[in-house]
Parts: structure tokens; sequence; C-alpha cells
């Protein structure tokens, strides 16, 4: 038998929690997140039948890219380390994961360490006139 009828997937194109997601992304690569539910194939990934654990609750990883399923859905690549499962990455939706840290955008934070330079610098130029 290619599937169990007793396992319940979520068909994340028609379920309740398929409708456009926010323009804005909750994640963000490199930022650490923890699954708050079960991931298990629901067809697309070709290597396991349907059905298949893909990663248990509480598993945390990191965000390594994100991209859009049918231009709607955002979907999440999340490496996870240290778990005993047969692959590392998989696809997640926003619904499926926690944030363990506060995102912090690097070049939004060197930007303003930057211009804070430049502000000293002309302050001391101006003052030496």
């Amino acid at each position: 038998m290619l599937v169990d009828p007793n396992i319940v997937l979520h068909d994340n194109v028609t379920g309740p929690r398929s409708g456009r997601d926010a323009d804005e992304a909750k994640f963000h690569p490199g930022q650490k997140v923890q699954l708050l539910e079960d991931i298990v194939n629901d067809g697309t990934y070709p290597h396991s039948p349907i059905g298949t654990l893909m990663m248990p609750k509480g598993s945390i990883g990191y965000v390594k890219s994100m991209g859009d399923f049918l231009q709607v859905i955002r979907v999440y690549e999340v490496h996870f380390f240290g778990t005993e499962m047969t692959i590392d990455s998989v696809g997640c939706r926003e619904h499926e994961l926690e944030a363990m840290e506060a995102y912090v955008d690097e070049v939004d934070e060197e930007m303003a360490i930057m211009k804070a330079h430049r502000e000293r610098m002309k302050k001391q130029r101006e003052e030496r006139q």
C-alpha cells in the first residue's frame, strides 16, 4: 500500500490556513526557529511515502531561505541540526514555526553604525574649524 488511509494530512493549498500570507515575512534567513507541529510528507518530497514523518515537533533549526508556493504561500527552507531524521532541511509554513530569537537585520544595524560614525566625524571636523 502506497498511502496509509489512517494518516491525516493537512492540505496547505485548500486548507483553512491557505489564504495569502502577509506581505512581510515573519522569519528571516539565519533566524533560529522551532517546530510547533510534526512535519509529514504531503507528497512534495519524492523520496519517501506520503505521510512519512519528516521532522518532529520541537525540532530546532535555522531558516536557510524562503520562497513562494503558488505565489501566495510563503515557504521557509529550515535546516535542522542534531536530529535522527533522514533529511535535515524541510519546507515549513509560518504557522508551523516559532522564533527562538529576535531577528536582527545586520544590514540595518551596520548602516546605523556607519551613519553614527559619519556624524561623529562631521562633528569633529566642525569643532576643529
